[in-house]
């Protein structure tokens, strides 16, 4: 390890300076990965049964240690308690998903071409490089990890700079869980040397989540190498409260899908489309939605709100907020830096938002919800489609039969959730559309995006 530009961490919540970490540099992380690849040679070998156990005993290891795992997470980027405790059960229960279907999942599939015997086969590609950001530290990287390890694969994670507590917890898991040493390794690697890594022989594929402009330049470095990538990147995710709608728990969705860690998700509601009939309605029921939210200390118990991930973040949330006021949006709630320490921002809703202002075209990263109002219910699905984003959405509505039609066939983005707001699940695909990304994780999709498929014919 260097002992140059050490990473220290920021407790968001004070500003107090953390734990010091000495970063990789790119001899070493090449190395990690040579190191990788050749356990992963031998582990491709292995059953799926032995692969079950370790990534079984990952998922216990995840749960005895949740307390100190949701604590590390609310030192390095902010997350409540409650929050960080909700995500390491939901990487535990992930974990347990693929040791259980990793199996079924890559099956051999026969094929029926009337003579010789034919099949399809998964093979593992190799070692996948993750690169990770900070806002759901463990799930975003365990998302990735758990089926490309049961599905043969080696990995290297590079995550964000600000968890490398997190990061390394990580890699901790699984030498823990009794994954081979060398199979699965953390970089604390500066992103201006991600593209020397992504040009190693021992890097197979690559995986981002992250800001479109990282997804660009990833796709750029894979592109060249001719690597397989999968995107997960920004989105500006629409809801459509559309007039039928129940307004009070319409509201109350709303909120949750806004409010979800802080705000600070891809998949947060962001754009709320109101028809104008109920707009006024719904925009007093959803003040009140989004009152509850109040800003606390992300240890404490039932604290609805902490601190954004950095004081930086927090002040390019505010200067969005203001010049789409300056641009004619109004304040309904919130919208004012608190005075007081740490990187606070308050629940904040937007309405009169339109074209041209930051909270109407582009992702706000925070706790910043936008009102916009729609003429009619076509007027809403087309103002929720012109959107250079396409990775959730939404429709509130009492009829589920147009509220399905709508969600299926007329929403551009790769989830739609229908009176719930978008969550991830292991067992459904998760991915996006236009800006938002390709590929997808989780589920059966998510395994077969990082396996060769491969066509097996048998002459009899």
């Amino acid at each position: 390890m260097s002992s140059d530009r050490r990473m220290t961490t920021t407790n968001p919540a004070t500003g107090e300076q953390g734990r010091s970490y000495a970063p990789h540099d790119l001899r070493r992380a090449l190395s990690l990965a040579k190191d990788a690849r050749a356990a992963q040679q031998k582990w491709r070998s292995t059953s799926f049964g032995e692969r079950s156990r370790f990534m079984k005993k990952a998922a216990q290891l995840l749960r005895s240690r949740r307390d100190t795992l949701a604590a590390l997470m609310t030192e390095e980027m902010g997350k409540t308690v409650d929050e960080g405790r909700a995500e390491i059960d939901k990487c535990a229960g992930h974990c347990d998903f693929f040791a259980e279907e990793a199996a079924v999942f890559l099956s051999r599939e026969v094929v029926d071409i009337g003579g010789p015997r034919a099949f399809v086969t998964y093979n593992p590609l190799g070692v996948v490089l993750a690169i990770m950001p900070w806002n759901f530290p463990f799930w975003q990287a365990i998302r990735f990890a758990a089926p490309a390890l049961m599905a043969g694969n080696g990995a290297i994670l590079k995550h964000a700079s600000n968890v490398p507590g997190c990061a390394l917890a990580i890699e901790e898991i699984f030498r823990d869980a009794g994954f081979p040493d060398a199979l699965f390794r953390t970089v604390l690697l500066p992103s201006s040397d991600i593209e020397g890594l992504i040009e190693s022989d021992d890097i197979a594929a690559v995986t981002l989540t992250g800001s479109v402009a990282a997804g660009r330049a990833v796709a750029a470095a894979a592109g060249k190498a001719l690597k397989k990538t999968v995107l997960e990147l920004g989105g500006s995710d629409a809801y459509l409260v559309l007039a039928d709608a129940d307004v009070e728990a319409a509201a109350k969705v709303a909120a949750s899908a806004r409010m979800v860690n802080g705000g600070q998700s891809c998949i947060a509601g962001k754009r709320f489309i109101v028809v104008s009939q109920i707009r006024d309605a719904f925009e007093r029921a959803f003040v009140e939605a989004m009152r509850i939210y109040e800003m606390g200390d992300p240890t404490r118990e039932g604290t609805k709100l902490g601190p954004m991930q950095s004081v930086k973040a927090r002040d390019e949330i505010h200067a969005q907020v203001e010049k789409s006021v300056q641009g004619g949006a109004r304040i309904l709630l919130g919208g004012e830096t608190p005075d007081r320490r740490g990187a606070y921002y308050p629940a904040t809703v937007l309405t009169d938002v339109k074209p041209g202002q930051p909270a109407h075209d582009d992702e706000v990263f925070g706790p910043v919800a936008a009102i916009i109002e729609a003429r009619d219910e076509e007027d809403a699905i087309r103002i929720a489609n012109a959107s250079d984003f396409g990775l959730g959405s939404g429709v509130l509505t009492r009829d589920l039969a147009r509220g399905e039609m709508i969600a299926a066939e007329r929403l551009e983005a790769g989830l739609s959730f229908v009176n719930a707001n978008v969550k991830s699940d292991p067992r459904l695909p998760f991915g996006g559309v236009k800006h938002s990304g390709y590929g997808r994780e989780c589920g059966r999709f998510g395994i077969h995006e990082f396996v060769n498929v491969k066509t097996v014919v048998v002459q009899q």
